[in-house]
């Protein structure tokens, strides 16, 4: 298969990480006979700093024009540390995710057997816990107009925004991934409190009538927060708009043991992209020890969602659990012997092309 990714490794590790995906790539392309082509393009701090603008169209332009896009972080500490700056990192991946229509973020939320003491929940809360989490990507309070502060600076103001037909979407979605699983599904909102959140529930209670072999419950926000840390086990496939999902998958992302770990698609009318679920992590940049995994494990989803390669999925997914059970990890899985970024991603290229 002839496949065209799109490289937008972006700001702080994010170079090093998606380095460690294209290693990967390239060993599922020589050991399945595939033909890969990559091609960079700036996004974040990094396209300011070269262009003015966090998402150019030169970016746009490849993105929407190849088959898939790998994507690494954005950020940085010199526009976080300003407030006033009118032009930021953040606006070059919410421009992505309008412009390339994804309005869907999938979260697998999957812990491993040889990590479950690395948990800061007990083993016997995170074991076997397995569930996907579905994040409205386009609407909400991240998108919503007006938006701003007053001319005298002492009030800012945020609007959240949704329409029916955005909902729609990402809840019919939802039950398609229930249905291929344990026909559950957790509706999260805040409709005690806010009128996106009643439209949210309406609309997803009507469509869940088509879905009639799906369990369908409704969680507010802070009960769903809550259940998470008391009980991961109990959820199978979670839906949520845009800002309760962002803080929710980070909540949830430290039942593996490490936010390093998880992997995450974007889909939705155009190109889609894959990413791992973590940022820049500035503090950690150019020094070769950040953890690789959930790019390596981006990469299988994108193998699954993007090009339908289910086999090639599947091996990038156990060299990683092999990489594990081995010890071979960065630092923020082992203290007693940690290897670099770039040691964990040749292990699991080598892994994968002498299986």
């Amino acid at each position: 298969m002839k496949m065209k990714i799109a490289v937008l490794s972006g700001d702080g590790i994010g170079p090093e990480i998606v380095e460690q995906g294209i290693k990967v790539c390239k060993a599922i392309g020589a050991k399945f006979n595939h033909k890969m082509e990559f091609e960079e393009a700036l996004v974040g701090a990094c396209a300011i700093d070269a262009t003015g603008n966090p998402f150019p169209d030169e970016t746009f332009e490849l993105c929407k024009n190849s088959d898939a896009v790998l994507f690494g972080a954005i950020g940085d500490p010199k526009y976080d540390n300003d407030p006033k700056a009118k032009v930021r990192p953040e606006q070059g991946l919410l421009a992505m995710r309008k412009k390339l229509g994804l309005f869907a973020n999938v979260r697998p939320v999957t812990t491993f057997s040889s990590l479950l003491d690395k948990s800061p929940l007990r083993r016997d809360l995170v074991e076997g816990v397995d569930f996907v989490v579905l994040r409205e990507l386009t609407g909400g309070i991240y998108f919503g107009k007006p938006q701003g502060r007053s001319e005298d600076g002492n009030t800012a103001y945020d609007s959240s925004v949704y329409h029916r037909y955005e909902i729609e979407r990402i809840v019919r979605l939802a039950c398609d991934y229930a249905m291929k699983r344990d026909k559950r599904l957790s509706v999260v909102d805040k409709a005690n409190v806010l009128a996106t959140s009643r439209l949210w529930r309406e609309v997803a209670a009507e469509v869940g009538k088509e879905y009639p072999e799906v369990q369908m419950d409704f969680m507010f926000v802070d009960n769903a927060a809550m259940q998470l840390i008391q009980w991961p086990g109990k959820f199978d496939v979670m839906v949520t708009e845009n800002m309760f999902g962002d803080i929710l998958t980070d909540e949830a992302s430290v039942i593996t043991g490490s936010l390093g770990l998880l992997p995450s698609a974007s889909i939705g009318q155009l190109t889609s992209v894959f990413e791992p679920i973590h940022g820049s992590y500035p503090q950690a940049k150019g020094k070769n020890i950040a953890n690789p995994l959930g790019t390596i494990l981006s990469v299988a989803m994108m193998m699954e969602y993007a090009f339908k390669l289910n086999k090639e999925a599947a091996l990038v997914r156990e060299a990683v659990e092999k990489s594990m059970e081995n010890n071979f990890v960065t630092e923020d899985l082992s203290k007693v012997h940690p290897r670099s970024t770039s040691e964990v991603g040749d292990w699991i290229a080598d892994y994968i092309l002498k299986k």
